[in-house]
């Protein structure tokens, strides 16, 4: 794991974009390492790298590091993650391009993916909450939704409470496919 980490922050140095970095600064990215790498690259860094839960954790431990934060959940073995670390990462998302891969390349994966996305949905952070919705959205488009109706009242709900328009446009996209 020492020398693993280094590796893979050289590996994003290679791949680093300027203009996509100077752009995610201006549109107040929250990171303050952003070395600009495209999510197809940071994929392609994580296909090459063993999947490990110790260096998933090491890498999602990183909140300065753009590209780290994107890269942990690729590499989290999604056999070894429970309900309490999904959780903890879940609730320690800082944006939505964080969320957006955590949901897309580990949370959707997980057996009590639905679970977990109700008990995000009824969180008072922002963030949280659209966490949830990008995790419920996942599970929609997979077929992975057991509980219909549970789903259809947690939308509902947050479309009462005028959601910010980054989840209203995540509602938008689940109500068109329930």
């Amino acid at each position: 794991m020492l020398n693993t980490i280094p590796l893979i922050k050289k590996e994003f140095f290679a791949y680093r974009n300027g203009i996509v970095a100077d752009t995610l600064r201006r549109m107040g990215d929250p990171h303050q390492f952003i070395m600009g790498c495209q999510l197809v690259d940071v994929m392609n860094i994580a296909s090459r790298i063993e999947q490990s839960a110790d260096i998933a954790c090491e890498l999602w431990s990183d909140r300065k590091h753009r590209e780290c934060r994107m890269i942990a959940p690729m590499l989290y073995p999604t056999h070894l993650m429970n309900c309490e670390t999904a959780l903890e990462w879940a609730l320690d998302v800082e944006c939505n391009e964080i969320a957006d891969v955590l949901c897309h390349r580990l949370l959707r994966n997980l057996t009590f993916a639905e679970q977990l996305a109700h008990q995000l949905a009824i969180n008072d952070t922002q963030q949280v909450r659209y966490t949830a919705f990008r995790l419920f959205l996942n599970l929609l488009i997979l077929g992975k939704i057991e509980d219909m109706a549970a789903l259809k009242q947690a939308v509902e709900k947050e479309r009462a409470a005028q959601p910010a328009h980054d989840i209203a446009q995540l509602l938008d996209s689940i109500s068109e496919d329930l």
